[in-house]
């Protein structure tokens, strides 16, 4: 049985939470979230807390969907309460990048401007401070949707392995290779 889907989640006291035809819908000040449950895992909501129970405790599948929307679940009520945030780090001499509407325009060293289209769900901000490299602040309080873009964005110009030019995570560390002259 999964021990991280035994774990009950404790409903805050400013969100809502519906439970309807195996959707739940979870509604908090910084918007609102659903997701479609399997119908082999129920949900019960009891005393300000959510039970995700599993019917079928020896099939290894619905062991593993029983943490999942659990985890799922849980992540969506500290979305819609705090929110997530992930940065962006742009490596490299001249490579700027600027906010603007829906738009993410990206100077990253091709010959041309790469504009880099969002949806409304998330919040890009750019910090451009004179000496430092670029910072591109990503805010979503769906931590999948989150996690899809800042793919995508770093994806367009991954950090190349023998300068450390490119686009990083900020937490992340690059390992810079030897070149020919060694």
């Amino acid at each position: 049985m999964s021990r991280i889907g035994n774990k009950y989640i404790n409903i805050p006291n400013n969100v809502i939470i519906n439970y309807k035809n195996n959707i739940i819908y979870i509604l908090g000040k910084l918007g609102k979230l659903k997701e479609k449950i399997n119908k082999k895992i129920k949900i019960k909501i009891k005393d300000n807390k959510i039970f995700i129970l599993n019917k079928y405790k020896n099939c290894k599948k619905y062991k593993s969907l029983h943490g999942l929307y659990r985890m799922l679940i849980y992540n969506m009520i500290i979305g819609v309460t705090k929110g997530f945030n992930k940065k962006l780090e742009l490596v490299g001499i001249g490579y700027k990048a600027k906010s603007y509407n829906n738009y993410l325009y990206l100077n990253i060293g091709f010959s041309h401007k790469i504009i880099f289209e969002f949806s409304k769900n998330i919040k890009i901000n750019v910090e451009n401070k004179k000496g430092f490299n670029n910072i591109i602040n990503i805010f979503c309080i769906n931590k999948q949707l989150l996690g899809i873009v800042s793919s995508k964005i770093r994806s367009i110009k991954k950090p190349d392995p023998y300068k450390g030019k490119g686009i990083k995570y900020i937490d992340e560390k690059i390992i810079i290779k030897k070149g020919k002259t060694v």
